[in-house]
């Protein structure tokens, strides 16, 4: 099992982007059951795997930072997180309430929690705010490591050839002042770097050129879905 490396903030903040877009509502896995929440979406590792076959164990994921010592040993546990004042659980709340207000104290405490963590890391580090639409951390190119996953850093979807999502080239261009940029488009295969974002991620994000980033995510909006493919991604 390979230890899960993801940087917690973006995960909570792509966990977020997740609910907010109401994809929990368009079960894939198991249409039969209502979703669990932080299990069935890009946060969980396991998320893409069959049947009972489970790679990364729950004391590896980034998440278990945040589960009471009294629980890591759990399977699933993620689902002891307190989320509120009083400790409540998503495990509590599935006894005891129903989807909707359990969904609302969830999304409370990853607004809460996202909060928190931003003004922690602000006060060792100066830095300029992201945009709104933006995922601070880079992306990684496809085969930049042995075993190559979604472009998200947040997830941890394991590259399949035939496992859907979307495909993204990039290549650098020399501009008039003899700098380097990059873009999407057609070029030589030693120069172009490729990206792919799983199925759900690319339901949520597209793929974008920041200056001074490199290739990040941005929230997918009306004018991108408006884009021209062959601006937004090119297909190998």
């Amino acid at each position: 099992m390979r230890k899960d490396e993801r940087d917690l903030l973006e995960v909570l903040k792509c966990e977020l982007e997740f609910l907010e877009r109401g994809l929990y509502h368009f079960a894939v896995k198991f249409p039969w059951r209502p979703q669990f929440f932080l299990e069935d979406s890009p946060t969980c590792p396991n998320y893409v795997a069959a049947g009972n076959c489970r790679p990364c164990s729950c004391s590896d994921c980034v998440l278990i930072a945040l589960v009471p010592a009294d629980f890591q040993a759990r399977d699933r546990a993620c689902r002891h997180i307190p989320l509120t004042s009083d400790n409540e659980t998503l495990d509590s709340l599935y006894r005891s309430t129903d989807l909707a207000e359990t969904e609302q104290v969830f999304r409370d405490w990853l607004r809460n929690t996202i909060t928190k963590l931003e003004q922690e890391r602000q006060t060792t580090v100066t830095a300029a705010p992201a945009s709104a639409n933006h995922i601070s951390k880079s992306c990684e190119p496809l085969f930049q490591k042995l075993h190559p996953k979604c472009a998200n850093p947040a997830c941890h979807a394991v590259f399949q050839w035939r496992g859907g999502g979307r495909f993204f080239r990039f290549r650098p261009d020399a501009t008039d002042d003899g700098k380097l940029s990059w873009s999407t488009g057609n070029a030589e295969r030693n120069k172009a770097r490729h990206y792919w974002l799983c199925e759900r991620c690319s339901q949520i994000f597209t793929l974008v050129f920041d200056e001074s980033l490199g290739v990040v995510l941005k929230v997918r909006s009306a004018e991108v879905e408006k884009e021209p493919a062959t601006r937004r991604q090119v297909h190998d």
